[in-house]
């Protein structure tokens, strides 16, 4: 298989790139930039198949005239697994990827392994509310920011994205509000939920997050018997910003991707 690639899936012309060899593991970028982990993936390539995969409208992935909404993504890389014909697969995602993860995995359960979402929320108030007024003024704004992109290195890298149009759509994904707490307490994956110490989300939610998963309940026991099969992790010294690229997301992954 050559490293980059098309798939027709669910009427969307998804580019994907893969790199390594061994287990797959699917890993969705943030919003905006699809090369928001650094030397992380080659990293995680070292010991899998990593296969990255740009999302509607994002990079090499062309827009279509169908809203930006994680479910139907969520959609797109069940389909893409299949196309992949990878059976199951492990699904880890950065911010707007790990919403997609988690939609990959709560609609789709048969085709995804162990799921790591990255900076994550289960509702829209998970966040700082100036984060959630942020993020509502995300469409408003929308011109101005994407002509500052367009003119960046990542607007360069990129330059059939129309970036004004990207951050309008995501903007109106963003603004929307959500609760998937009773599906995420249904997740069948094996799971490690991870965020920044200096996140975008409040560390309420990121414990109650966690006790959705079944963590945060009692003591392991001496032995660990009873520890949760999830797991969790908070990265310190990292921000929403800097975490899809600090060395130790990395090497806490492959540790949990590892577990027996």
């Amino acid at each position: 298989m050559s490293k980059e690639n098309f798939a027709d899936v669910n009427g969307q012309h998804i580019f994907y790139s893969v790199h390594g060899a061994g287990k797959p593991l699917i890993l969705l970028h943030g919003g905006i930039n699809p090369d928001c982990f650094g030397s992380n993936l080659d990293e995680l390539a070292k010991g899998r198949q990593v296969i990255t995969p740009h999302l509607q409208g994002h990079g090499r992935t062309p827009d279509t005239d169908r809203p930006l909404r994680c479910e139907t993504m969520g959609d797109d890389i069940a389909a893409l697994i299949g196309y992949l014909k990878l059976g199951k697969a492990d699904v880890m995602g950065y911010s707007l990827g790990s919403f997609v993860a988690l939609q990959t995995a709560i609609r789709h359960p048969d085709v995804v392994d162990r799921l790591v979402p990255v900076s994550a929320r289960m509702r829209q108030d998970g966040a700082y509310p100036e984060v959630v007024a942020a993020f509502n003024q995300l469409q408003a704004n929308a011109a101005m920011i994407g002509g500052g992109v367009k003119a960046s290195p990542l607007g360069q890298a990129y330059p059939d994205v129309d970036w004004t149009k990207l951050f309008s759509k995501v903007g109106d994904l963003t603004k929307r509000p959500f609760d998937w707490s009773a599906d995420i307490a249904n997740l069948k994956a094996r799971t490690l939920l991870v965020f920044a110490d200096a996140d975008y989300c409040r560390p309420e939610h990121m414990v109650e997050f966690w006790k959705a998963l079944g963590g945060g309940q009692r003591d392991a026991g001496i032995d660990g018997s009873l520890r949760p099969a999830n797991q969790f992790a908070i990265l310190p010294n990292t921000t929403h910003y800097t975490i899809p690229v600090d060395p130790m997301l990395a090497e806490i992954v492959e540790r949990f991707l590892e577990t027996k």
